[in-house]
């Protein structure tokens, strides 16, 4: 019998823990708004249990490794994940809804959608079709404290903090019976325009006819990946909201995906260890014009399992980080550190290395720039992690592809929803659906 991953034996284990109830099941609908590359709508699919009418992204690069992930595994032709996955600004949104875009988008998106949709838009592809749920969750950047700290106007003036606005007309013009925010915690403290922006989306989807837990109670939406079998310790605040027409409750769906949480704990080693291991080199090269600073001895390749480029320095640093334990250090030891071997006068330190035995902290979009928050547990592999160790710590199936640059990779999977956990989230709405 041939010997499967330990990552696929984690997911066999954590999605066998809920089984849907033995009867021929419906499939629900959804559209799904600032897709990305695809990590709710990954979710959702793989529960069996909801089928993908649209997905609207903006960046080409997630729009092509969207399309590609319907062709390669959700058994799309071309012609039909190009039309499904529609490559347009949001802040357009009536010509997203109705189409007739104009010259200017004409000469942005030139080929690259569909023209039925070009003209006709989302309502057109949807025809008379019923949309059960929308899903989606705007780019955090702004709701971010991280964000907020490294902007001088704590991003108020940030067009991204209104981006809800949007999401909320499409769930008009569709009127699914549900749909599911999903964005960072930061979004409960922040407050662009002197108000705070959980009050401006209670009241504007209670103006619609939906339903969401009051602003005081939304802290109680907050979920973390690991509580649902992901080795990664990544908060997300999950507003579902309701149609008051429906009859589904709040307190019901979400104690059903409270029941699908699990006390396993995935940790880093349980999902990466058994990956190739990557050594560095004793004096980094230069391979078909790229620099090349570590090689992999044995095993088998593994599609996007090749870490970035080390210079000598880094690799010295990486090792004595590990070895002289620093993770376990006071904030004073770790910057002293980092200006000790740096040879800087730095407030903050940019080192981290990942531990086998606990979950990684949350993979975030800054990899695109660097990984020194994320040095590979192994001292003898001396590197960063690559983008597949990144995709699996986000729940990611390991034949999924991701196009584009090595950055922007690490990019769009850091600004991902764990597929794994949307999932979970897709079967907790599900069982309420269908009772």
């Amino acid at each position: 019998m041939e010997k499967r991953p330990v990552f696929f034996l984690c997911i066999d284990i954590i999605v066998t823990n809920y089984q849907v109830p033995k009867m021929k099941m419906r499939k629900f609908t959804y559209i799904d708004l600032f897709a990305g590359c695809g990590g709710l709508s990954e979710g959702f699919t793989q529960s069996g249990l909801f089928d993908g009418l649209a997905h609207v992204e903006w960046e080409l690069p997630m729009v092509n490794t969207l399309r590609h992930r319907l062709i390669q595994k959700w058994e799309h032709t071309p012609e039909s994940a190009e039309k499904s996955v529609i490559h347009f600004d949001i802040q357009k949104t009536e010509e997203l809804i109705f189409g007739q875009w104009n010259g200017e988008s004409e000469k942005i998106f030139g080929a690259t959608n569909h023209p039925f949709v070009k003209k006709y838009g989302l309502r057109g592809l949807i025809g008379e079709r019923d949309v059960d749920i929308v899903i989606g969750g705007p780019p955090c950047q702004a709701y971010s404290i991280a964000g907020r700290a490294q902007d001088k106007n704590s991003m108020k003036n940030d067009y991204r903090n209104y981006l809800f606005e949007s999401f909320i007309k499409v769930v008009d013009e569709f009127k699914p019976k549900l749909f599911v925010f999903e964005n960072v915690p930061g979004i409960l403290s922040a407050k662009p325009g002197d108000k705070l922006v959980i009050e401006r989306i209670f009241e504007a989807f209670g103006a619609i006819g939906y339903e969401i837990n009051v602003p005081e109670k939304l802290k109680d939406t907050l979920y973390t990946a690991s509580d649902f079998g992901i080795a990664q310790k990544r908060d997300r605040l999950i507003i579902i909201g309701v149609c008051k027409d429906s009859g589904l409750e709040l307190k019901e769906i979400y104690a059903n995906i409270d029941e699908l949480k699990t006390n396993k704990l995935v940790n880093v080693g349980d999902i990466i260890g058994e990956l190739p291991k990557l050594y560095p080199l004793e004096k980094p090269k230069k391979e078909k014009g790229k620099n090349i600073s570590h090689v992999m001895r044995q095993g088998q390749y593994v599609h996007l399992h090749n870490p970035r480029y080390h210079n000598l320095r880094d690799i010295n640093i990486f090792k004595k980080w590990i070895l002289d334990d620093m993770n376990r250090k006071s904030t004073h030891e770790k910057l002293e550190f980092y200006n000790t071997v740096l040879g800087k006068k730095t407030k903050y330190g940019k080192y981290r290395n990942l531990e086998w035995d606990r979950p990684s902290p949350t993979i975030v979009a800054h990899l695109q720039k660097d990984g020194l928050l994320f040095i590979h547990p192994d001292v003898d592999q001396a590197r960063t992690i690559t983008v597949r160790e990144a995709a699996l710590l986000q729940s990611f199936p390991l034949d999924y592809d991701f196009l584009g640059s090595q950055g922007y990779c690490y990019k769009m999977i850091g600004n991902a929803v764990p597929p794994l956990m949307a999932e979970k989230i897709a079967k907790g709405i599900y069982k309420v659906l269908v009772s």
